[in-house]
């Protein structure tokens, strides 16, 4: 572990941390409701079981039950993984007691991963690295091409050129030029004023090899000023090339950076200045005993994810303040945060020796790869979600992991359909395969509550299934008469009305300060992407061939209807359920009318649900362009965006 020796410093009696953590607000009326809300639904679904099943139709009345305890389970999972959610307090870098010399300050590389992506967007987050305020000799910034474009090569040599003029870098080049001349001066004169002398004491070579080693190091130092480099891996066509994580790891052995620390970037993600100033305290523990700072086991920092070109009404569900809030943070306090590929800080040992470690095992069941190690031999290559699966082995091996939870990088969403569809199916895929290579209940190594984490967000993609059934089922009533429940209205009211309000209740408040409009898509999304689920456990429980697709960046052009046929099927069949509901109500033929009456309850808020992927597939952005926003621009408005952070 690094070690880093503060200056001078004795601490008072009272000594103050540079980091500190406490419970979200609410987290104690959250878990009352919640203990509430559980004993409720567990004795909802009793009463299912015991009390409802129509024995005459049990072809329907099963699934629903099966569907219902499905939730219940996944509910209760995610009701888990929001109980001790942390808000961190933490120092800036240079504001630490003690504080640490820049001198000292951890060498860090950022990895700006691309392939094939516009070079403009490109260039926005390059230039954006670059300007971090950090000492530029600490800094190298890696353009990670994995299309190998000739443009993108001469991109990164152009910014090179331009950031060795900038002032800064100049101003420190100066410091080392003038350091460089002073040091040649006196080893000229002792070089001079030796020359005719016959012998020459060991103390004065002595001096003089100390004075050559230095000139040497501050002429490397100048070399080192170049902060831009581009790296383009080779892909032979006889082996595999593990996508994104490969393009990383290829980057990590070619010998060209080695950096303590490792930052990761999407192609379009636009970091802040402060970034590193706000993530690398948490790698360093000071140990009053010792007066100085030790490296701790924090293997990664994740920070939220936050877009600068969302739309009005963010039609697609780009928000992500649930996820990068609530649930990152719970997830935070049982030291299972998730790494989600950008916008993250690792430390290079953790990642190099856990993937050894890994690389080993592969080994032992095929000698072949040992050609593919320097591909597979850090980030996990098991699935097209690296990035949660290289977290989870992190964890297994006894390294933590912390979620900061302050805006400190802008990327740019899918703006249309199509592409955001593309993503999701990714995200599904890529997590149900890591249950299927690397089941998390079965790791070794993993605690309890990092089980159930992992395990809860393999859970959720296989709701489609659920879903599809609390879709159908109303339309089926409806026309058919045949209910999967043996009760009357009444009765059920009485069990489930308790039961969803205490659930939306608790929700409420796990998700307080989180715009009802965002919550109420999430929820819409959750439901209206039910195909997309099913779709993404069939692939991969089938063996089906997966490839990693980048997102699109820019807006493809269309109308997206045929994207979106099954979730347009049951939306027209549940209104014609309801319309012929009315009618039979209408025409005195309807039997039952309260049951009939839940039934189209029941419809009618299906079809609130699938209506925001309906109105998605068919949106237009109001002007032909997707709005562009430069690094500078967003630097000036970063401020308005960023939340509030309560520095210790």
């Amino acid at each position: 572990m690094t070690t880093v020796e503060s200056s001078n410093f004795h601490p008072p009696a009272s000594y103050p941390r540079n980091s500190r953590s406490r419970l979200k607000r609410h987290t104690l009326l959250f878990r009352y409701l919640a203990e509430i809300n559980i004993i409720l639904g567990a004795w909802y679904i009793q009463w299912r079981i015991g009390h409802t099943l129509n024995f005459n139709a049990l072809w329907l009345a099963v699934p629903l039950l099966i569907a219902e305890v499905y939730s219940y389970v996944g509910g209760l999972m995610f009701t888990v993984g929001l109980w001790r959610p942390l808000e961190r307090q933490v120092r800036s870098l240079n504001a630490l007691i003690p504080a640490i010399p820049e001198i000292q300050y951890p060498v860090v590389d950022i990895f700006v991963t691309c392939y094939n992506e516009p070079v403009e967007i490109i260039e926005e987050t390059t230039l954006a690295a670059l300007d971090l305020n950090y000492p530029v000799d600490k800094l190298r910034v890696y353009v990670l091409d994995d299309g190998g474009s000739e443009a993108v090569k001469m991109m990164a040599r152009d910014i090179c050129r331009r950031d060795r003029r900038s002032p800064k870098v100049q101003a420190h080049q100066t410091q080392i030029q003038n350091c460089l001349a002073q040091l040649r001066t006196e080893y000229d004169r002792i070089q001079h004023s030796t020359s005719n002398e016959t012998s020459v004491s060991k103390l004065v070579n002595t001096e003089k090899q100390r004075l050559k080693d230095q000139i040497e190091q501050k002429e490397r130092e100048i070399t080192l000023l170049d902060r831009c480099h581009y790296i383009a891996r080779p892909k032979p066509l006889d082996r595999p090339h593990h996508a994104k994580a490969g393009n990383i790891n290829y980057a990590l052995f070619s010998g060209q950076c080695s950096g303590e620390f490792i930052v990761t970037l999407d192609t379009d993600h636009v970091l802040q200045p402060r970034f590193l100033e706000r993530v690398l305290p948490y790698f360093y523990t000071y140990d009053v005993q010792t007066g100085q700072y030790n490296g701790n086991r924090v293997a990664f920092v994740q920070t939220p994810q936050d877009f600068r070109n969302l739309p009005d009404g963010d039609p697609f569900g780009h928000h992500a303040h649930l996820f990068y809030g609530p649930i990152q943070q719970g997830k935070d306090g049982l030291n299972s945060a998730f790494y989600t590929g950008t916008n993250a800080i690792l430390r290079r040992e953790s990642l190099i020796s856990v993937g050894i470690k890994q690389f080993s095992k592969e080994f032992a069941k095929d000698s072949k790869r040992l050609d593919e190690f320097d591909l597979i031999g850090a980030m996990s290559t098991y699935s097209i979600t690296e990035d949660m699966n290289t977290a989870m082995r992190l964890h297994a091996h006894g390294w933590q992991s912390i979620y900061h939870n302050e805006l400190m990088a802008y990327g740019l969403a899918p703006n249309d359909l199509g592409s955001t569809l593309k993503q999701r199916l990714r995200w599904a895929q890529g997590t149900i395969q890591v249950l299927v290579n690397e089941n998390p209940l079965l790791m070794k190594g993993l605690s309890f509550w990092q089980r159930l984490q992992y395990f809860q967000t393999m859970y959720s993609y296989f709701s489609g299934f659920t879903t599809l059934i609390y879709l159908v089922y109303p339309i089926l009533y409806s026309f058919t008469n045949i209910a999967p429940m043996s009760t009357d209205g009444i009765s059920f009211s009485a069990h489930f009305l308790p039961v969803f309000i205490i659930n939306r209740l608790t929700f409420i408040t796990a998700t307080w300060g989180i715009p009802a409009r965002e919550i109420w898509r999430c929820e819409q999304n959750a439901i209206a992407l039910f195909p997309l689920y099913i779709q993404a456990v069939v692939s991969v429980l089938t063996r089906r061939s997966l490839s990693f697709e980048v997102t699109p960046k820019e807006r493809q052009a269309g109308i997206f209807l045929k994207l979106v046929i099954p979730q347009l099927t049951i939306f027209s069949l549940t209104i014609l359920a309801i319309l012929w509901t009315v009618y039979r109500f209408a025409t005195g033929t309807l039997p039952n009318p309260g049951i009939y009456l839940l039934n189209s309850a029941w419809g009618f808020y299906n079809l609130m649900l699938l209506w925001s992927i309906i109105r998605a597939s068919v949106w237009q952005p109001e002007s032909s362009q997707t709005p562009r926003f430069t690094y500078k621009k967003q630097q000036s408005k970063s401020k308005e965006k960023q939340k509030s952070v309560t520095k210790v």
